[in-house]
């Protein structure tokens, strides 16, 4: 129960720039995914 309590607060803590967040690891993923396509391109 302590663990799910202190999700739960850093996710409080962090709600105004939770959506900048997961705007990162969405870039981050499509990046690399460019990036590993990218050989067969060329």
């Amino acid at each position: 129960m302590m663990t799910y309590t202190a999700l739960k607060s850093i996710a409080v803590r962090s709600q105004a720039t939770l959506l900048q967040d997961a705007a990162g690891a969405a870039a981050l993923i499509v990046m690399l995914v460019v990036g590993l396509h990218l050989p067969a391109f060329i």
